[in-house]
């Protein structure tokens, strides 16, 4: 999901059960800085970089 290593597993006394849900409601965040990117070059045109 690109989350740093323990993001969720390393949280003392959370379950696995929690810690499945906690993953599984969760933004990817390569995917929301995508969805973001996108949006920022459809709203704004003229601030457009090559990135």
């Amino acid at each position: 999901m690109g989350l740093p290593a323990g993001h969720v597993t390393d949280v003392p006394g959370l379950s696995r059960s929690a810690q499945l849900k906690a993953l599984g409601n969760g933004v990817v965040p390569q995917q929301a800085t995508a969805a973001l990117r996108f949006l920022a070059r459809a709203a704004f045109p003229a601030h457009a970089t090559a990135a």
